[in-house]
């Protein structure tokens, strides 16, 4: 969760979180984990006067390079869709995936 609101912090115009499909994760309860992360995340900023658009999670298996390439259109296209992040120093756009 403190990823997510330091990625934000740090001018991030939006944070999307991919899971294995509940029930199916190598860490047992890790995709459950990261939606009750994602869903606190968005429950804050909405309570802060941002947009909960911002975040999203997607669950997909690693073969499901198709579920990929979609859930990162719609990560794009809802950020694209939201004004630049209020935090942000540079207020130009552009698109940085990070893997961790």
């Amino acid at each position: 969760m403190s990823d997510i609101m330091q990625a934000l912090r740090d001018g991030a115009d939006g944070v999307g979180i991919f899971a294995c499909h509940k029930g199916e994760c190598d860490f047992e309860t890790g995709n459950y984990t990261a939606e009750r992360h994602v869903n606190a995340v968005k429950y804050m900023l909405a309570e802060s006067g941002f947009n909960p658009d911002r975040v999203g999670i997607y669950f997909m298996a690693a073969a499901e390079i198709n579920r990929y390439i979609e859930a990162v259109n719609d990560l794009v296209a809802r950020i694209e869709a939201l004004p630049v992040n209020p935090l942000k120093k540079d207020k130009t756009r552009g698109l940085s995936i990070t893997i961790s």
